[in-house]
């Protein structure tokens, strides 16, 4: 077998696109993504395609990919390097020792990034892992890495018994984008590994290729500040997906979530195009479920895990690293469409 290694570009989108979708079902992830989200990763700030991604070709077929993922923002409170590594094999071509070669060189560019763009600041090596029975898992655990958090897929079915209306919500208009950014990254300041997101990479939360914001809602104090919102996006035909539900610290304790998500829930109903709506739901442990969800009639289907492997900063110094955090606190990490800063009430 002889491949060849070379960097993701436009034109590996197709085969991109069919590999992607091929493992999405092989490893039962159900994460589907076309030519066109592909293409927005890409274009995403702060990758750089050329040296942040990894292609490795048998002939004119695509059977690995790699993808190398750090933002301009530390993570809230711990003030870590969020390092996303991302990819997949093809299940004719695992055991061959592929995956390990594309570690070994994202490890390398992501830590090299990390102490650029971070000086001094510790960096977590992050990997969506999939389900407990993926094969990466044990490449995962023999170069240090460990389950940090899990992450369970629920589902219900539309339409389903709709919620009530709550007259608290509103349709998330264009005029309110950023507004809820800033909702969104106050809602997040006390998430597990969450970075501030700007507003490049919120644009395409909320009205990028995937991005359904006909179905998205939020509640507003009445003067043009959002308190809580829920967005929503869709990658599989028939199926409706919560991006993010969130509610400001002040603002909670209110019902602001159930209202919000329950308006999606009943938007979606109504347009008759889904047959079920999805979401994330983040846990310290595998059997972890979201007791509101479940309330709204949402059970779980499956559950992936992240892991962490968590390497000291290297780099500059403590000033310095305050300094550069100063300057990109307000800036993105970028991610996967389907990113797992997910549901926080």
């Amino acid at each position: 077998m002889t491949l060849r290694w070379e960097t993701l570009t436009t034109a590996s989108l197709p085969a991109w696109a069919e590999l992607v979708n091929l493992l999405a079902d092989v490893d039962g992830t159900g994460e589907h993504y076309d030519q066109v989200d592909l293409a927005e990763e890409l274009a995403a700030p702060f990758l750089d395609p050329a040296q942040d991604t990894v292609a490795v070709w048998d002939g004119d077929r695509l059977v690995a990919f790699a993808v190398v993922r750090v933002g301009a923002g530390l993570t809230h409170g711990e003030g870590h390097v969020r390092a996303g590594l991302g990819g997949g094999v093809h299940p004719d071509h695992r055991g061959r020792g592929i995956a390990t070669a594309m570690f070994e060189q994202t490890e390398a560019r992501a830590l090299a990034l990390a102490a650029e763009r971070h000086p001094g600041a510790p960096v977590d090596l992050r990997v969506e892992a999939g389900l407990e029975s993926d094969p990466v898992r044990a490449v995962l655990a023999d170069r240090g890495y460990h389950p940090a958090r899990y992450f369970t897929v629920m589902a219900r079915p539309l339409p389903g018994e709709v919620p009530p209306p709550d007259p608290r919500t509103e349709p998330l208009t264009e005029n309110l984008y950023e507004a809820t950014r800033l909702a969104h990254n106050d809602a997040f300041a006390s998430h597990w590994g969450s970075a501030p997101i700007g507003p490049d990479r919120w644009r395409n939360v909320v009205a990028g290729h995937a991005a359904r914001p006909a179905f998205a809602r939020v509640v507003t104090d009445g003067a043009g500040t959002v308190l809580a919102y829920c967005t929503t996006s869709q990658w599989t035909e028939k199926e409706l997906y919560v991006t993010l539900v969130g509610t400001r610290q002040e603002a909670r304790g209110q019902g602001l979530a159930r209202a919000v998500l329950g308006a999606t829930i009943s938007a979606a109903a109504a347009a008759g195009a889904f047959d079920v709506i999805e979401l994330d739901v983040d846990s310290a442990n595998p059997k972890g479920a979201g007791e509101l969800y479940a309330s709204l009639g949402f059970t779980p289907v499956r559950t992936t895990a992240t892991y962490i492997r968590h390497v000291p900063g290297v780099g500059g110094g403590a000033a310095g690293t305050r300094e550069h955090a100063a300057r990109a606190s307000a800036q993105d990490a970028p991610t996967r469409p389907r990113d797992r800063d997910q549901p926080s009430v």
